[in-house]
């Protein structure tokens, strides 16, 4: 597959971006083969770089999104630099932002402004909020829109909120961002025109929100919060085993619990028991349906509960940590793992999801602050006295 065309060679995305929700939609354009100038402070940077040092020195977040990047440093308060942004503009098919809200529309730098001369462009804007509305220029963190989703009301224990354990809303909208962008190109393809996308962290992580809210359909009670089980099938979560192992499972259905009864309880009587005939008298007696299943694997290891529950053909899975989704087996066996280079030497890199015969993805390394900014100006026309002066003046 080396050196078959990807599907967005030849596109051109400019980002102003930082953290997560525009890098991880931009890194996913540079997968499928765009070019991706990301626009950073001189010096520093994307605050994001400086957020750990657990990967060689550089920060696990920044080293996740931002493989096949070119880093381009501008002062944007300088009007030199947005000069230099806007003639970079003109050779760009998309602009990404997620700077703070109002701030890129300041700089002129909106969709109102850019389309009157770059009819073509893309714009996409990720913010908290979105571009309207009582909430538009309210500032916006994962945490922040975890807990206005509602994430937080239905996770956790029963005492406890609890966060999400990754940046899950800044993913959703990375998520969406990303679509979108690829569902712009698409459109220009037939209108010739660019869109303007407009892309919230509330509305991406509300979507994803879709069945616990339809669950507490005109005001219905909300899925209770149920730590690792399931709010409402059961059994179907963590059950300990005699060794001190965990076993995650799930029954789906009648038939399921059928056989979980006769084959891994070795209890076949059990499966009419009034209390746990269906699958909502089980939700509703599952303190006892506990105590059974944990007095039965009690008396097996974490091994001999997986083997009769595979023996079942019930679902089931290991309790990982991150050391075990380094070492997984299924990731090795499907080669999923890629060398990435990084200013401080490779480190292994997954490759995106989705295997696709007919290309390889970009698997490119991740750049140091302003890595490409001499080479971008000089693209640009720029000779070495002018790129001087820009540097003299902080610009660059």
């Amino acid at each position: 597959m080396k050196n078959q065309p990807r599907p967005l060679d030849g596109i051109t995305v400019i980002s102003l971006e930082h953290a997560i929700a525009a890098p991880f939609c931009t890194r996913q354009l540079a997968d499928l083969g765009a070019r991706v100038i990301k626009v950073e402070r001189p010096g520093v940077g994307d605050f994001a770089r400086a957020y750990d040092q657990r990967v060689d020195g550089m920060a696990s977040h920044f080293v996740w999104v931002n493989r096949s990047k070119e880093s381009l440093t501008l002062d944007l308060k300088q009007p030199a630099a947005l000069a230099v942004l806007r003639q970079l503009l003109e050779t760009a098919d998309v602009l990404v932002q997620n700077l703070a809200p109002g701030a890129a529309a300041r700089m002129g730098l909106g969709f109102a402004e850019l389309s009157k001369t770059l009819p073509k462009l893309i714009v996409c804007d990720i913010s908290g909020y979105g571009d309207d509305g009582p909430y538009r220029d309210k500032k916006a963190y994962d945490l922040l829109i975890q807990s206005e989703a509602g994430f937080l009301s239905v996770t956790g224990t029963p005492d406890d909120p609890s966060k999400a354990g990754n940046s899950i809303a800044d993913i959703a909208a990375g998520m969406y961002a990303y679509s979108s962008v690829l569902a712009a190109l698409l459109q220009r393809g037939k209108t010739g025109k660019g869109s303007h996308i407009d892309v919230s962290m509330l509305e991406s992580l509300a979507e994803w929100m879709g069945y616990p809210m339809y669950y507490a359909y005109e005001g219905a009670t909300p899925p209770p919060r149920s730590a690792a089980s399931h709010a409402t099938i059961y059994p179907y979560g963590p059950f300990a085993a005699g060794d001190g192992g965990t076993v995650m499972l799930g029954l789906q259905n009648e038939r399921e619990w059928l056989v979980f009864c006769e084959v891994v309880l070795a209890q076949p009587a059990l499966a009419a028991d009034p209390r746990f005939d269906s699958n909502s008298r089980r939700n509703e007696h599952r303190d006892a349906l506990k105590a059974i299943i944990l007095q039965a694997f009690g008396g097996m290891t974490t091994a001999q509960v997986s083997s009769k529950l595979d023996e079942a053909q019930i679902a089931n899975a290991r309790m990982n940590d991150m050391a075990g989704l380094w070492a997984h087996p299924q990731l090795k066996a499907r080669g999923r793992w890629h060398d990435v280079a990084t200013p401080t030497g490779n480190i292994p890199a997954l490759l995106p999801p989705g295997r696709i015969n007919s290309f390889d993805y970009r698997m490119d390394p991740i750049p140091a602050v302003g890595q490409h900014t001499r080479a971008i100006l000089r693209e640009l026309g720029q000779g070495e006295a002018g790129i001087a002066a820009l540097q003299q003046a902080g610009a660059i």
